[in-house]
C-alpha cells in the first residue's frame, strides 16, 4: 500500500550525511528480521534516518550491540532487561523465534546479571540502559510459579527490584535510561522519584507513552522525554497528551516489528517508516513537518549525547 502522504518528504542520503529522522526505540535485532536485517537497515539509512536497536534481555542485547558496531554511524543500541522478561512471559515469535531454544525461553524468568549488562554497555555504541521498567498488563497466572511467594504481588516486586539496578547500572555508567511502562505508572514514578538523586541531567526516555496528563506531568518534572509511534496515526487516543507535553521532550519511534503505522498497517513496521510518525506529530501539534524533523534531531541529540546534525 502506499503512504498516504499529505506532506512530501525530499529524499535522503545515507546518514553519514546528516540525519533527517531518528527512530529512538525500534528492534531490527529481532528474531523476525534476521534473513533482511541489512536490507531494513539501509532503507533506514537511505531514508536519512538513524535508529536505536533496544535490547529486551541478554540476547536481544548483545546482539543490539553487534549489529550496531556492523555500521560506522547512524545505528545504535541499548542493553536491558524487559520488565515481562523478569518472570515467565508470553512467548513472541517475532522477538526470540520459532525453535525449540527460543520456545524455552518462555519457561525462565532472566536473572539480571549486572556486570554482564555493564560489560555490554560500556561499548560506546550503547546510548542507554533499558528496555527497563514495569509491566503489570503482562501479569498472567501462568508466570506466577517463577516468583518467590507465587502471586501477583511477587511478580510486580520482582519487576521493581530489576528495574531499580538498571537505575543503579545508569547511573554507574553515566548513561539514560530507556523505559517501558505499562499500567504501572504510579509505582514507576514513585521508584523514579525516590532514585531521582541517581538521575542524569538528561535521564532518559519514557519510550510509547501511554499514561496520563499528570503520570507526563511528573515524568516532566523529573526530566524525561517521551517516544511516540505507529499508533498516533491511526488513534486518536494520544492527541491530547502529545498537545500536552512540551516540543523540547518529543522524540519519534517505530517500536518496529510491532505497531506499523496508517500507511503500513498490517505489515512488519520497520525504522524506515518513521517519517509517517513525525508528519503525525507536525499535524498534532500544529507546527510545520520541517520544524518538529529538526527539533525532534536536536531532542534525539541532547538524551542520547549525540551529534547527529
Amino acid at each position: 500500500m502506499p503512504p498516504q502522504a499529505a506532506i512530501a518528504v525530499p529524499a535522503a542520503g545515507r546518514i553519514s550525511n546528516g540525519a533527517r529522522f531518528f527512530d529512538a526505540h525500534t528492534h531490527v535485532q529481532f528474531a523476525v528480521f534476521d534473513s533482511d536485517y541489512k536490507e531494513v537497515i539501509g532503507r533506514a539509512l537511505d531514508s536519512g534516518a538513524g535508529l536505536i536497536n533496544v535490547g529486551t534481555q541478554k540476547n536481544t542485547s548483545r546482539r543490539a550491540v553487534q549489529i550496531a558496531n556492523e555500521y560506522r554511524s547512524g545505528v545504535y543500541a541499548t542493553v536491558g532487561l524487559h520488565p515481562t522478561h523478569t518472570a515467565k512471559s508470553f512467548h513472541d515469535k517475532q522477538e526470540l523465534g520459532g525453535g525449540e531454544a527460543a520456545r524455552a525461553f518462555t519457561g525462565r524468568g532472566e536473572e539480571f546479571d549486572y556486570d554482564s549488562y555493564k560489560n555490554l554497555a560500556a561499548d560506546p555504541k550503547v546510548l542507554a540502559v533499558g528496555e527497563c521498567g514495569l509491566d503489570y498488563y503482562r501479569i498472567m497466572p501462568s508466570s506466577r510459579v517463577q516468583v518467590e511467594g507465587n502471586n501477583e504481588s511477587g511478580i510486580k516486586e520482582r519487576q521493581k527490584d530489576i528495574f531499580i539496578k538498571q537505575i543503579d547500572l545508569a547511573n554507574e555508567i553515566k548513561k539514560p535510561l530507556m523505559i517501558h511502562c505499562r499500567e504501572a505508572f504510579r509505582d514507576l514514578i514513585k521508584i523514579l522519584q525516590t532514585a531521582s538523586h541517581k538521575l542524569q541531567s538528561n535521564p532518559g526516555i519514557i519510550h510509547f507513552f501511554s499514561g496520563t496528563k499528570e503520570d507526563a506531568r511528573e515524568l516532566l518534572n523529573l526530566g524525561f522525554s517521551f517516544t511516540f509511534g505507529g499508533v498516533i496515526t491511526f488513534a486518536r487516543d494520544y492527541d491530547e497528551i502529545i498537545q500536552f507535553i512540551p516540543l523540547d521532550r518529543i522524540l519519534s519511534e517505530t517500536d518496529a516489528p510491532y505497531v506499523s503505522p496508517a500507511p503500513y498497517r498490517g505489515k512488519r513496521n520497520e525504522p524506515a517508516y518513521v517519517v509517517e510518525v513525525v508528519k503525525k506529530l507536525a499535524a498534532i501539534k500544529k507546527i510545520g513537518f520541517e520544524e518538529i524533523r529538526e527539533q525532534i534531531l536536536k531532542n534525539a541529540e541532547n538524551c542520547f549525547n549525540l551529534k547527529l546534525i
